[in-house]
């Protein structure tokens, strides 16, 4: 009877240390994801400058290039660990990428999509690796464009991979075309200058 008593006391003890680890485990895991979530929040704060993004245009062109796959964020251009929050972009999100002499149309399902200017477009390459995910190697294309006063980089990975160069291609033409029209436009500040000389 006594040795009896001692192994089911024995048992409760087992029992109440196994539950004091998963409770204690459970806050620990609730005090880290508090933190992710208010680090997360004063992040978006210090990004409130950023300007309302860009909404698709009506009458644009037929499409150049297609791409359905996923959004996996954005970043301050070339620091891929400097995650932007603001104005949705760090939703991660499936995507649907339809490219336009005028720009990039950008839809998200579930999340807010935006449109990239042409003019705003800086070029794109493959890469691995933005805001914390890594890909294989080549994994991703990387769309670079001016927003405000802020140079952005933001991670799409297709479905299908093996379009990423095309993309890469056909955004680095569309910012070549972008600058060569900048360039060849009139300049009034210029031809006021010289009218002004000439008098």
């Amino acid at each position: 009877m006594t040795l009896a008593a001692e192994q089911k006391s024995a048992e409760v003890t087992d029992w109440a240390a196994r539950i004091g680890w998963v409770v204690g485990l459970a806050l620990f895991v609730a005090l880290v994801y508090w933190l992710m979530r208010e680090g997360w929040k004063w992040r978006g704060t210090l990004q409130s400058g950023l300007p309302e993004l860009p909404t698709t245009p009506e009458g644009l062109a037929p499409a150049t290039l297609t791409l359905t796959g996923r959004y996996h964020g954005s970043t301050t251009a070339g620091q891929w660990l400097d995650r932007i929050v603001a104005r949705g972009l760090g939703t991660r999100s499936r995507a649907e990428l339809t490219l336009h002499p005028e720009g990039l149309d950008v839809v998200r399902p579930g999340a807010a999509g935006f449109f990239v200017p042409a003019e705003a477009i800086l070029g794109a390459r493959l890469d691995k690796g933005i805001a914390g995910k890594v890909l294989p190697e080549g994994g991703l294309l990387v769309v670079t464009w001016a927003h405000g006063d802020r140079v952005i980089d933001s991670g799409f990975r297709s479905d299908r991979a093996a379009e990423h160069p095309a993309w890469v291609k056909a955004l680095g033409t569309l910012e070549a075309e972008d600058a060569a029209a900048a360039s060849a436009a009139p300049h009034p500040h210029h031809d006021r200058t010289t009218e002004g000389t000439a008098r």
